[in-house]
């Protein structure tokens, strides 16, 4: 069962100052259900959270503590408890998280990890795309993959969840029902995705200054993204077999969103023709019909990132397109929040015993 409390959790971020960890902070202010016990930050220890973000000047009254890797592994355990903390959110980079995990911290308290460190469950492939050797693999088929909606009857009992990111998040719900029906051969997949420049985290890179992003579009990591194999790996468990896809990440002139427009082969019906529009959206209905944060739209919609910004909520369409025998695929959603921080929250509502939506129950803002 989830774990329900009498009182407010209290919560700990690790990485506080990057994009998705202050929308952590700034979602959890106004959750009714929690309170911020402490905030990490390396690179900014002493200084008040507020004044590091303007949005949350005498909202978040907090000073931020040293959180480097290296000193916390030592004592993060010892912070947990003395704080009284309920879940820590790592919003740290990829191999940070596995050097804090040990028994005695999820002895005390829940973590839900933003980064990739838990989101595979075969360290060999973790350690080929990451560069990374996995040093907690001892916690890797007990961490749940956090994909609230496929997910939630594991989350619930979780005491370590890797929250999946922004491009699995759209890519995987996008395609997720006509995979798992078995409906478009999962190895024809072709993903491109487009995401706001948000999506690359708040250091300072040249490539993400305003006059190299500005008035452009381009595609990176193409044929290596390293998140290909954990949208691989999370639909081979729908379709029960491996799989493997094209995915193209694409860096676009915008604060926020990801973007997904995906296409497979469909396969024909026992009669010998094609799904229908309709039959294909009512597979879409028939998995997220009952989940708060899926929006499928009418036939003939395109979703469209504005229209979920700020928000935990995902749209969601397909077409078929009849002259080349494939279905076209598009999703949408807000990369700071479903795709990193409202969905951490999301899947803390779901470990704690509260209503999904609790803190997160946003109308998407427009324009």
């Amino acid at each position: 069962m989830a774990n329900k409390r009498e009182g407010k959790i209290r919560a700990g971020i690790v990485g506080a100052t990057g994009y998705a960890g202050a929308e952590i902070a700034r979602l959890l202010a106004m959750h009714p259900d929690v309170e911020i016990a402490w905030l990490g930050s390396r690179s900014y220890a002493g200084k008040a959270f507020g004044s590091l973000f303007g949005n949350l000047y005498q909202i978040v009254d907090l000073d931020c503590i040293d959180d480097d890797t290296e000193r916390l592994k030592a004592t993060i355990a010892q912070l947990a408890e003395e704080t009284r903390t309920d879940v820590i959110f790592t919003a740290t980079p990829q191999g940070a998280c596995m050097q804090l995990v040990s028994e005695e911290l999820l002895s005390r308290t829940k973590v839900i990890d933003m980064s990739a460190d838990f989101r595979l469950k075969n360290v060999d492939i973790y350690q080929k795309w990451y560069k990374i050797e996995h040093t907690a693999q001892q916690f890797l088929d007990e961490a749940v993959y956090g994909l609230c909606e496929l997910a939630a009857d594991r989350v619930k009992d979780a005491r370590l969840l890797a929250n999946p990111g922004c491009y699995t998040t759209c890519s995987i719900l996008t395609a997720y029902p006509l995979v798992k029906e078995g409906m478009i051969d999962p190895n024809t997949l072709i993903v491109d995705a487009l995401s706001g420049v948000s999506g690359a985290g708040r250091g300072a890179k040249v490539a993400n200054l305003y006059c190299e992003v500005n008035e452009s579009a381009k595609a990176y990591g193409v044929a290596s993204h390293r998140h290909t194999p954990e949208i691989e790996e999370q639909l081979g468990y729908a379709c029960g077999s491996d799989i493997t896809i094209t995915f193209t990440p694409h860096l676009v002139p915008m604060n926020r969103g990801i973007l997904v427009t995906a296409y497979a082969e469909l396969f024909s019906k026992a009669d010998g023709t094609l799904p229908t529009e309709e039959e294909i959206l009512a597979v879409y209905r028939k998995y997220y019909g009952d989940k708060h944060f899926i929006r499928v739209l009418p036939a003939g919609s395109c979703p469209d990132t504005r229209c979920v910004e700020g928000s935990n909520y995902v749209d969601i369409c397909a077409k078929p397109d009849y002259r080349t025998g494939r279905v076209i695929m598009m999703g949408a959603l807000d990369n700071l929040m479903k795709g990193a921080a409202s969905q951490a929250v999301q899947n803390m509502n779901i470990m704690f015993g509260l209503p999904e939506d609790a803190g997160i129950g946003f109308i998407p803002a427009n324009p």
